[in-house]
């Protein structure tokens, strides 16, 4: 298997503690990535107003 971030060649292991990357380093590269918008899941933008009616208010219970 392949690093995701820098192609590097990995064992897939139980014992290895950061797969699917080679290291932590490449985690945090994967990680600042998706922070700064880098990586972005495809589709149409929610904006705010959307997301606040798609959300129940405190103490309210999902319909």
């Amino acid at each position: 298997m392949k690093c995701p971030s820098c192609s590097r060649p990995i064992e897939w292991n139980d014992g290895f503690p950061f797969r699917p990357f080679c290291s932590e380093r490449c985690r945090m590269v994967d990680l600042g990535a998706w922070l700064t918008e880098s990586h972005v899941i495809p589709g149409e933008s929610i904006d705010d107003l959307d997301l606040r009616e798609a959300t129940p208010a405190a103490g309210e219970r999902p319909s």
